[in-house]
């Protein structure tokens, strides 16, 4: 799928043995929460990839899918509430009820919100605040799941028909049935967002890999800070597509409040949503449907280049500039 993507046999993969891997939520930074929204508010990160470029012409991932699977989401945020169009859980958690999806870490209602919160007054905006979202839990009140847990999510998307799933979890070995569910997935059309992971240790040359966001197929996020640096935790590695804003970014939480968090959690979504925009506006300009190996093209053409090294930055920083 990938354009300048590092091939599998140049990756450092260690299958694991173990049946059904744990996956966790990549390790985040909470900065703070409960903060108070007053006005309509643009969170600097979705001015920084200039989404309002693509607003600009009725660009707002208007009938676009996308699966988030993660700790769940709280469906009944007043952010929130009229993009969820399905859910599912996959966990043991409310079992009784596979439609309860509960978000007992708040990371994956913070995930949601970054990509489509609604653009009303007085609300946070996401990135393509018009997109459709369906919420599948795989990971549970521990932020932690079964590899198993996460395969079964993937291929309720691809039923769904889906056009983006995106997933900020992660674990340090590869697992064979993870990597083709999410060939299938792709496969199938659908493009997959990964974050890169928070293993950096600022050295650029010293490589951390996680998974999935280490395989081929899909579209691994590094994370910057609002003067575009990249953060000091994101992965540098050989197979990092692109990064985003994901250091101290406010979005939605649990309870109808908003916390303040850090990570490449939070840069994955800016990228999904940028592709739910460029969805819309391929879909105009072209007048077809771009095959997901076209729209990661134009994502890539969609992206500047930082002074840093290749390692941490893959094609460098989404921003949306206008063409």
């Amino acid at each position: 799928m990938k354009i300048n993507k590092i091939r599998k046999n140049n990756l450092k993969k260690d299958s694991t043995e173990l049946k059904d891997p744990e996956v966790r939520l990549i390790p985040y930074i909470m900065n703070g929460e409960n903060f108070r929204v007053r006005n309509k508010v643009s969170p600097y990160g979705v001015n920084m990839i200039a989404a309002p470029n693509l607003w600009k012409s009725s660009y707002k991932g208007k009938g676009v899918k996308i699966a988030i699977i993660d700790s769940g989401c709280d469906i009944n945020n007043v952010n929130l509430k009229d993009k969820i169009v399905g859910v599912r859980n996959f966990t043991p958690e409310d079992m009784k009820n596979p439609n309860i999806v509960t978000d007992r870490v708040g990371h994956g209602t913070h995930v949601a919100g970054i990509i489509a919160s609604k653009n009303y007054p007085n609300f946070l905006i996401g990135v393509a605040p018009e997109s459709e979202l369906y919420i599948l839990k795989a990971i549970d009140r521990t932020g932690s799941g079964k590899a198993s847990w996460v395969i079964n999510a993937i291929n309720y998307a691809i039923d769904l028909k889906v056009d983006i799933i995106s997933m900020s979890l992660g674990m340090p070995n590869s697992d064979d049935k993870l990597e083709k569910a999410i060939k299938k997935a792709t496969q199938n059309g659908i493009s997959v967002v990964c974050a890169a992971g928070n293993e950096g240790d600022g050295d650029y040359d010293d490589f951390e890999y996680s998974y999935p966001a280490a395989y081929v197929d899909v579209i691994s996020v590094g994370a910057v800070n609002k003067k575009a640096v990249p953060a000091y935790f994101s992965n540098a590695n050989l197979v990092i597509d692109c990064v985003a804003p994901g250091v101290d970014i406010i979005s939605t939480f649990p309870n109808n409040t908003y916390a303040s968090l850090s990570g490449t959690s939070m840069a994955a979504p800016h990228v999904t949503g940028t592709l739910a925009l460029l969805k819309n506006w391929s879909d105009d300009v072209f007048q077809r449907e771009l095959t997901a190996d076209e729209l990661y093209a134009q994502l890539i053409k969609f992206t500047k280049t930082l002074e840093y090294p290749r390692t941490i930055q893959g094609n460098g920083l989404v921003y949306l500039k206008p063409r």
